[in-house]
């Protein structure tokens, strides 16, 4: 049975005009020009110091396109944008309104959303679209779904039908077991994007041109100057939030990561991402808060993290 989860939390700009596409593409660490329409990417939006103030999920739809993010930062993120539109024929706008934003997982889901709207897309971080919806593929089973306002009501039952609802700390466990940073206030401007691994999900290009802290990005990575790596963690004991300074024994009283995100795990105890000193990771002892805090059991990535520090 697809588990059904409303993502309330979910904010969403949309940009749209002749130079919306070239306008993000010299703002975002992601490459906008060769983000091709029905396809979607991870990416971030940093500081003139190379900071990440905000990460997202960005895709093409028609002539324009649409960020989503924590709607915490909406606001500020879309202000901060609209201060660089100038003389770019573009127009930047809060689309939360428009949509109501859900996801489904399971093994199942794909069949089901094809059911219920008459689409879905066939590969992972593609989008389908009809009337009333949009529909992203993120991983295999799982399915962010965008419902116009203004549609067919009765799209919403059937999604909802024959599946199990689940919170949305389900859907951000899923997000962290799957290795995708969220920033939310307490960790803007803490991270450079590849201490978060935008590298390694296809959230940061280094061939393409200037954006906000591009020049400081660049000299991380081709001098090889990283030192942080995020990975993936369980708490046994605790309540971590995103913020959290943690500690090893090669640092002392230096704290050695940060909590990027925590969310409760289904068995118990929480999973968390952090950004940790990539020696003191190598060591396998971190703890919370303190340097006789909690230990965290490090857990395999997803994806292959680079350990070279």
């Amino acid at each position: 049975m697809p588990r059904y989860c409303e993502l309330p939390h979910s904010g969403l700009i949309g940009l749209s005009g002749p130079d919306a596409r070239t306008f993000l593409h010299s703002q975002l660490t992601c490459d906008v020009n060769a983000l091709a329409p029905g396809r979607c990417t991870y990416g971030s939006y940093c500081t003139p110091k190379g900071r990440v103030l905000a990460t997202f999920l960005l895709w093409r739809s028609g002539d324009g396109y649409y960020l989503r993010l924590p709607a915490p930062l909406r606001e500020s993120i879309q202000k901060r944008l609209s201060m660089y539109l100038l003389r770019a024929k573009a127009k930047i706008e809060d689309a939360g309104p428009l949509w109501r934003v859900v996801g489904l997982h399971g093994e199942d889901a794909g069949d089901h959303v094809r059911r219920a709207l008459g689409a879905a897309p066939q590969s992972d971080m593609e989008v389908a679209s009809t009337a009333d919806s949009m529909i992203i593929r993120l991983a295999a089973h799982r399915y962010e779904i965008l419902l116009s306002h203004d549609g067919e009501p009765a799209q919403l039952e059937r999604l909802k039908q024959g599946t199990e609802s689940v919170s949305p700390a389900h859907w951000d466990w899923l997000d962290i077991r799957a290795g995708i940073p969220t920033i939310t206030a307490p960790t803007q401007e803490q991270f450079v994007p590849q201490m978060v691994n935008l590298d390694l999900i296809g959230g940061l290009s280094f061939s393409k041109g200037c954006y906000p802290g591009q020049e400081i990005v660049a000299r991380t990575h081709f001098l090889g100057r990283l030192k942080q790596r995020m990975f993936l963690a369980h708490l046994a004991a605790g309540e971590p939030r995103p913020g959290d300074k943690l500690y090893s024994p090669d640092l002392g009283n230096q704290a050695s990561g940060m909590i990027v995100n925590a969310t409760p795990a289904p068995e118990g105890g929480f999973d968390t991402l952090a950004a940790i000193q990539i020696a003191s990771a190598k060591s396998g002892v971190v703890r919370w808060k303190s340097p006789d805090g909690a230990a965290f059991e490090l857990l395999p990535m997803p994806y292959e993290v680079t350990t070279e520090a």
